[in-house]
């Protein structure tokens, strides 16, 4: 077996794209929208529902790893990049649960459940007094870093090794 399932194929791009959407939401325009700012409440609606999708997917994900099959490692003969390779993926597993969580609890504190989805209340005049802020931040950059780790990694093995490992991660034949 040469490809991961491909209910893990599809996951893997999903939540790709979904965890870069809410980096750069919640980087980019939440962080930059004061909360007194009308807009902030559906920056947020977005954003929250976009964390708890990954979330939700993120556990499937799990789910589906343990419960299928999986091509063998691929090694490039040097173990400290082997090793690398694979705690950085335990990382990345790692970092978006803790951003999920973080985010979750920030928002149960902050009371946005209640004010972004039931339209009653308003927002604190700043998410900064809430102890999961400072959380999500770090570890949202930590993450960011480890994103733009592991894609240089694909790029690695698809155009200096050329070992087709992108092409275990895409969908086609599993045998092939």
């Amino acid at each position: 077996m040469s490809r991961y399932h491909p209910l893990l194929v599809a996951l893997h791009w999903l939540l790709a794209i979904a965890i870069l959407v809410a980096l750069f939401m919640g980087t980019f325009s939440l962080a930059e929208t004061p909360n007194s700012d009308p807009n902030k409440i559906f920056g947020l609606r977005g954003h929250m529902s976009v964390g708890i999708s990954i979330l939700v997917l993120m556990l499937i994900r799990v789910i589906t790893r343990f419960a299928s099959t999986r091509p063998p490692k691929v090694e490039t003969g040097n173990a400290l990049i082997d090793t690398a390779g694979s705690v950085a993926h335990v990382g990345l597993y790692v970092l978006v649960f803790a951003m999920c969580i973080s985010g979750l609890a920030l928002a149960n504190l902050a009371g946005l459940p209640g004010i972004v989805f039931g339209g009653y209340g308003t927002l604190p005049a700043d998410f900064s007094e809430y102890g999961p802020r400072a959380v999500h931040g770090i570890i949202a950059k930590l993450l960011m870093a480890l994103v733009l780790l592991h894609v240089a990694g694909a790029l690695y093995h698809q155009f200096i090794r050329k070992d087709g490992l992108i092409r275990r991660m895409w969908f086609g034949n599993r045998k092939s």
